[in-house]
């Protein structure tokens, strides 16, 4: 196997991706023997899309993924071609004054991340932006645990965050950062124009000069004895109250 393919793994995420993306799904490999249910439906799936299937040992799956929770079943999978960030003012004219921008700044961990990109798909966001340095890359992980979310929406990675954040605001983009010291509430803010959600990474949040180019920082509101959400928790609720602002029916 080449040390440049791409694999997901686990049940649900190869599933997703022979429903959802299949033009890059190039191979799946099933754990020979499995007698899953969701295996043989997987199989069938597979085959019925004319994509190869191939019955492999237990100990070759694993030699391929390593450590990574695979559940009897991989795929080999061409990855979408990386949006470049020249590419994202195109993206937020053509949302027409209802863009939503989600910016990560320095989300490490691959579950976390993987957990953002498929909220910001259900969310229907316009763009996710990542910096190149100090964030975890789009790997096998993240595709696993965003259910094919991370090739279904544009995934920017800028080299300087701050100066893409001052191209967005150029752009009429109003930018808020996520901060549990703000004084102001998210549901106090007007989300119905064109806006980025700015969300700072595990444990030291977002950066100084991230957070100096916002337009303002807002919270999400916690009565209960808990002081902060898991980065990809709050990614969901800033999104989804976007989202409910604008009325967006299923």
């Amino acid at each position: 196997m080449s040390k440049k393919d791409n694999w997901i793994a686990g049940i649900n995420a190869v599933a997703s991706a022979l429903e959802h993306d299949l033009e890059h799904v190039r191979e799946v490999l099933i754990e020979a023997g499995g007698k899953n249910a969701r295996l043989t439906e997987i199989e069938e799936t597979a085959r019925r899309r004319d994509v190869s299937v191939r019955r492999i040992p237990l100990q070759s799956l694993e030699g391929i993924v390593g450590n990574l929770r695979h559940q009897g079943v991989i795929a080999r999978y061409e990855a979408a071609k990386p949006t470049d960030e020249k590419e994202l003012p195109g993206l937020v004219e053509a949302a027409g004054g209802k863009a939503l921008v989600l910016v990560l700044d320095g989300v490490q961990d691959p579950h976390n991340l993987g957990a953002c990109l498929r909220s910001a798909a259900a969310a229907g966001v316009t763009a996710v932006v990542i910096p190149k340095d100090k964030a975890a890359p789009i790997n096998a992980t993240v595709r696993k645990t965003s259910a094919g979310a991370a090739d279904r929406i544009p995934v920017v990675s800028v080299t300087n965050l701050a100066r893409t954040l001052r191209a967005l605001q150029e752009l009429g983009v109003w930018i808020y950062g996520l901060d549990g010291a703000a004084t102001q509430s998210i549901h106090a803010i007007d989300f119905t124009g064109n806006v980025a959600i700015v969300m700072g990474g595990e444990g030291e949040g977002m950066r100084r000069l991230t957070r100096e180019h916002c337009d303002g920082l807002v919270k999400i509101p916690m009565p209960g004895e808990m002081e902060s959400l898991n980065v990809s928790v709050a990614t969901g609720v800033a999104l989804f109250e976007v989202v409910r602002q604008r009325g967006a029916k299923a």
